[in-house]
Parts: C-alpha cells; sequence; structure tokens
C-alpha cells in the first residue's frame, strides 16, 4: 500500500487549490502543513491532502504531500507502508543490495512523530522511495 506520495510543483497555492478540489469528492481534504524549520536541511515544506482515514487516524490511508520543485527534481517521492521496523530495515537493505542510493539508513523520524520510522532510497534516475512504519497504524 502506498502511505504517501511527495509531488513537486512549481506553484504550490494554485497546486494545493487542485488537489483539494480534485478529490474532496473521493473524501479527500487539506490536513495540515509541515515547516521545514523542524526538522532536517534536506526535508522541505510540506503541505498535506489526505483520504478520511489517513487525517482520523483509524486506519491505514493515502496521502499527498505537495512540495516546491526544485531545478532538475525528478518530482517523484513515494512512501510505501511497512508493517513493522523489521519490514522497513529489510526493505531497505534490498533496495541498497539491487543498486540503490542511500537517502537515509533506517532510523526513527520523531521530527515528524513518534513512532515513525523509515529508511529512504533513490533509483537509478532520482527518483526517491520511503519505507515507512508509523506505530500508530493497525496491523494490516
Amino acid at each position: 500500500m502506498i502511505d504517501h506520495v511527495y509531488v513537486s510543483v512549481t506553484d504550490i497555492e494554485k497546486s494545493l487549490a487542485f488537489y483539494i478540489a480534485a478529490l474532496k469528492p473521493l473524501g479527500w481534504r487539506e490536513f495540515g502543513k509541515y515547516d521545514s524549520a523542524s526538522g532536517p536541511d534536506n526535508v522541505p515544506d510540506l503541505f498535506g491532502v489526505g483520504d478520511d482515514i489517513y487525517v482520523s487516524g483509524t486506519g491505514v490511508g493515502s496521502s499527498i504531500w505537495l512540495r516546491q520543485r526544485q531545478p532538475g527534481e525528478t518530482g517523484l517521492y513515494v512512501g510505501i507502508v511497512c508493517d513493522s521496523n523489521d519490514a522497513v530495515d529489510a526493505a531497505y537493505r534490498a533496495a541498497i543490495d539491487a543498486g540503490g542510493l542511500d537517502e537515509g539508513v533506517p532510523a526513527d523520524r520523531t521530527y515528524f512523530a513518534s513512532g515513525y520510522y523509515a529508511g529512504n532510497v533513490a533509483d537509478f534516475d532520482g527518483n526517491r522511495i520511503e519505507f515507512v512504519h508509523k506505530a500508530w497504524n493497525p496491523a494490516r
């Protein structure tokens, strides 16, 4: 299951209005902003739109996070749900062994939330994958 996708856009306000309007009939809504000042330098400001389950925290849902596009960026960043921290570790290791590039070894990412554990890799074209386990998600 895809937990979240970062979409790199050229105009945050215009794109946020578009995604909110386009996804509203499906029960999605704007639910927050992540301020980059509270985390590491490589994490930008993020603007969240999520489905009812993701936003309520009652289950494993999906979200889109808009970010300001940087020159040369591919624009693709996908967060994939893992059922445990061990699963994050295994997926990260498999991706590295397959030739992926380290974008952040598996660890707690408490700057997002307590219980947020993730490992990040990039493929050969610079597309990014985050393997993520959120302690508050119910078992699937």
